[in-house]
């Protein structure tokens, strides 16, 4: 019996060591590549995640998770006929005063396994039902024990849970005997569902340590072995102080297969390092004919590989461009052109002509794509904004700086959802700027609209036609108005006619003023009367309105700016959180159901906006 008690002894005396005794130390797997899981643990708890590098450079899209703060756990304990008496008295005594123990935010829930695992409660931060049930446990009156099954079932269940810290932590006296899991079956379920797991053994001569052992050192967690059932209290504490220590690190590598990947974490001025290999073959093999050829860096990091596509794709870009560059027969006009005379060409080509390889692309995109209504309402905004490009050739715009603003969420970051919004992003920036741009060119010809038909009303007064009063408009050269009355008279020269050469600048310009004008002119025109008058009358009646609009916006401008404060709070609120605390914010970015949080928000904010937009607009 002495030497028992001895090493029970010795077992607490290591489990209350000062944490300060103890080592920074890191453990890495590749089994899932290109995803890598590591566990950091550190001598003392820290707050704030560590930095994770991969061959000296910093990893990007870290999932850092501390398994002392927010968490799910199942509580397995042993029931079987080995265990009857002081060891299982003792194991649910130590278990109970853990789980009372447990951070509030901590879901737990309880199984215990004999002949077959069972489930007595389901995940909760409540601890009255976890109580209950291990009050609750008795010895399985048949023999056996399924501590496999039991690890494959718990493994199974945290793999639906929403926190990605997860631990199973097995109390055991006995061996293995009856579960239809193997081992290695009950270890690969814990690393499927990132399980760390904790196994408490009360050894005996006939107890084998080595498949426990390995169990906990394959998914991160640690293996407690004591002699005596009485020193489960002082382990439970244990793992829970390492628990506060320990950090779960999960990333996406860059390495290429059967490349060595050195890990360095450090935290709180802590450090450790590691090196794994990636498996998988190798895909690339330099023989020391090929060194000194190609730097690493272009095939052994993400950026590498960007920008070594970027050459390939510009070289080919160039090759295309010189062949199809010239003009056909284009060899045969240099052999005769000293010998005939020829007009001398201009220095200057036009950006249309720089394009003409990508013609018959654009000219099939047209055709493609030219009768839908976006299409027309896209080609409508270009000229609003008066901006010297067909609409095909802004599409291709778009595209492009969609592409880059993809390229770069894909550099910054591995989520898809973020790379698809870099793409969206990108893609909408050249058409915010020309929405921009159209709105400020309307409103700077509503502006000049007043003066304008004073301006006409003026030339009619003085015996001009209408024609001559639309010319001294041109002539004033005050664009927009004197561009798009510029652009009339020339259609009307060409012979179309004046009513349906305004009624298209009206559409064109997109002003309601302006269409206003316009119908008062057709009527005028069609009925008789004094043009002269009814522009006088005109010119009041839309400074009036225009006037009305500028009290209207005065009136709602606390509201307005009460909406962008509202609208932009959030976004706000969330970034400061995510620089201050990564890993408060962490299960909003990297879990389902933050998502699906970050989805209802958009949807709510979206909703609250049109809202918003209704009380503080008016017609008028």
């Amino acid at each position: 019996m002495r030497r028992p008690v001895v090493a029970s002894v010795l077992a607490v005396l290591v489990l209350l060591l000062p944490a300060g005794a103890l080592a920074a130390k890191v453990e890495a797997d590749a089994t899932d590549y290109p995803v890598v899981r590591a566990i950091f643990v550190t001598s003392k708890a820290t707050y704030s995640a560590p930095v994770l590098t991969e061959n000296g450079q910093e990893v990007t899209g870290l999932v850092a998770t501390n398994l002392g703060r927010a968490k799910s756990i199942v509580l397995a304990v042993d029931r079987s006929q080995s265990m009857a008496g002081q060891p299982l008295d003792a194991a649910v005594a130590a278990a109970r005063a853990f789980v009372a123990a447990k951070p509030q935010e901590d879901r737990i829930a309880v199984a215990t396994y004999a002949t077959e695992p069972l489930f007595l409660t389901g995940f909760q931060t409540s601890t009255s039902d976890a109580d209950s049930a291990l009050r609750s446990i008795a010895v399985d009156p048949v023999q056996g024990t399924t501590l496999y099954d039991a690890l494959a079932l718990s493994a199974n269940s945290l793999s639906a849970e929403a926190y990605l810290g997860r631990v199973i932590i097995i109390v055991t006296d006995g061996n293995e005997t009856r579960s239809e899991a193997t081992l290695e079956e009950a270890i690969v379920a814990a690393q499927n569902a990132g399980v760390s797991v904790y196994v408490v053994g009360i050894e005996s001569k006939a107890f084998n340590p080595e498949p426990l052992q390995r169990i906990a050192e394959e998914t991160g967690g640690n293996y407690y072995g004591t002699a005596s059932s009485t020193a489960l209290a002082e382990v439970y504490s244990s793992i829970a102080e390492e628990l506060s220590r320990t950090w779960r690190l999960e990333y996406v590598t860059s390495a290429l297969p059967s490349e060595k990947i050195s890990l360095a974490a450090k935290a709180a001025g802590e450090s450790a390092s590691v090196s794994i290999v990636a498996p998988g073959s190798p895909v690339v093999t330099r023989t020391p004919a090929m060194e000194g050829r190609l730097p690493e860096q272009f095939f052994g990091t993400f950026w590498g590989q960007a920008a070594f596509a970027a050459v390939v794709g510009l070289i080919i870009l160039l090759a295309a461009a010189f062949a199809f560059a010239s003009p056909r027969g284009s060899w045969l006009k240099g052999r005769l052109a000293p010998h005939v005379a020829s007009r001398r060409r201009s220095a200057k080509q036009t950006g249309r002509e720089r394009l003409r390889i990508a013609a018959g692309l654009f000219h099939a995109t047209e055709n493609a794509l030219g009768k839908f209504k976006p299409w027309r309402r896209l080609q409508r905004i270009l000229e609003r904004a008066d901006l010297p490009l067909r609409t095909v050739e802004f599409v291709y715009t778009m595209l492009g700086v969609g592409l880059l603003g993809g390229l770069v969420a894909a550099g910054l970051t591995r989520s898809i959802p973020l790379i698809a919004l870099g793409l969206l992003g990108g893609a909408l920036v050249p058409y915010l700027f020309v929405s921009f741009k159209a709105k400020q060119r309307v409103r700077a010809f509503e502006n000049q609209l007043p003066d304008l038909l004073v301006t006409m009303a003026a030339g009619l007064k003085a015996g001009h036609s209408f024609r001559q009063a639309l010319q001294s408009v041109v002539d004033e050269d005050q664009p927009p108005a004197s561009k798009e009355l510029k652009r009339v008279l020339t259609e009307t020269r060409l012979g179309r006619p004046m009513d349906e050469a305004l009624n298209d600048m009206a559409a064109r310009i997109g002003s309601k003023n302006f269409e206003f004008v316009i119908t008062a002119v057709t009527i005028q025109r069609q009925v008789g009367g004094s043009l002269a008058g009814l522009f006088d009358m005109v010119a009041d009646t839309v400074r009036n309105r225009q006037q009305f609009a500028k009290k209207i916006k005065g009136l709602t401008a606390m509201g307005r700016a009460s909406a962008y404060v509202l609208i932009a709070l959030p976004f706000f609120v969330a970034s400061m959180l995510t620089l201050l605390n990564p890993e408060y914010m962490s299960p909003l970015w990297h879990t389902g159901t933050g998502h699906k949080l970050i989805i209802t928000m958009f949807v709510m904010i979206g909703i609250g906006s049109l809202i918003l937009r209704k009380i503080v607009n008016f017609r008028y």
